[in-house]
């Protein structure tokens, strides 16, 4: 036993580690080659910049291992290029517009609703460097004045973590509403699980000191990851909808 947690635990920080480039390597080269990015939702560099760049500072008053905080660190820098690509690959006003929009596909732009000041619409590049810019310097403004709070630091975690979390949501509810996986590629599924399992073995077996914000959010996303499979399972591409509605019978 000692032996599997040993092997389990010396392998997952070098999965932690690459896991950024891995996951999203793909995305970003298919955004570039096709110079298009119809159809991938900006939510998803916002949501990882913001948990990634936030837990950065979390790790000043943490301290949590290592391979967390480089993994952190090159999330940052693949989000960075994701989203640089992204932008310049976005479909001129009126052509699938709404494509890139969060919840791709969930609303149709008669019913889309425009957020507050079009956070994270906006159709100029500027604006979203000019955010990230702002909310680091805020960041690093609350280290300075109240960074070593305990209170303060946990809250960093559970916030960094809780929005990391959240990812599979938008996929989830989208499955739901047509009632289907069409366009959720099976192999990222099963690397999503096995990315699962490697950071629950990690978070509960390591040596080292992991928060529980780790473990508890991390839990979380394991078990939207799951629910996602049952997805998978119940729906497949959305062809055969009598066998979806026996499979829901089933569940209910």
């Amino acid at each position: 036993m000692s032996l599997i947690r040993w092997v389990i635990t010396s392998i997952a920080p070098v999965f932690l580690v690459t896991s950024p480039v891995t996951s999203y390597a793909d995305q970003i080269w298919s955004i570039y080659k096709s110079r298009s990015s119809a159809g991938f939702s900006l939510d998803l560099p916002l949501i990882m910049l913001v948990s990634s760049i936030l837990k950065l500072f979390y790790w000043i008053g943490a301290r949590f291992d290592l391979p967390l905080l480089i993994q952190a660190s090159i999330m940052v820098v693949v989000q960075i290029v994701l989203l640089h690509v992204a932008l310049r690959g976005r479909p001129p006003v009126g052509a699938q517009h709404s494509l890139n929009q969060p919840f791709a596909g969930s609303l149709d732009s008669d019913s889309y609703a425009t957020r507050p000041f079009n956070f994270w619409q906006w159709r100029n590049r500027r604006p979203f460097w000019q955010f990230l810019a702002y909310y680091t310097a805020a960041l690093l403004a609350l280290q300075l004045l109240i960074g070593t709070g305990d209170k303060y630091v946990q809250l960093q975690g559970y916030v960094a973590l809780g929005v990391e979390a959240i990812l599979p949501i938008p996929q989830i509810m989208e499955n739901r509403r047509v009632r289907s996986c069409k366009g959720f590629r099976f192999s990222v599924l099963v690397n999503w699980l096995i990315g699962d399992v490697f950071k629950m073995t990690y978070f509960f077996l390591s040596v080292g000191g992991i928060p529980w914000a780790f473990k508890l959010c991390g839990l979380f996303q394991a078990t939207c990851d799951c629910y996602l499979g049952v997805q998978y399972w119940m729906y497949g591409d959305g062809s055969g909808q009598a066998d979806v509605e026996m499979k829901e019978s089933r569940i209910a």
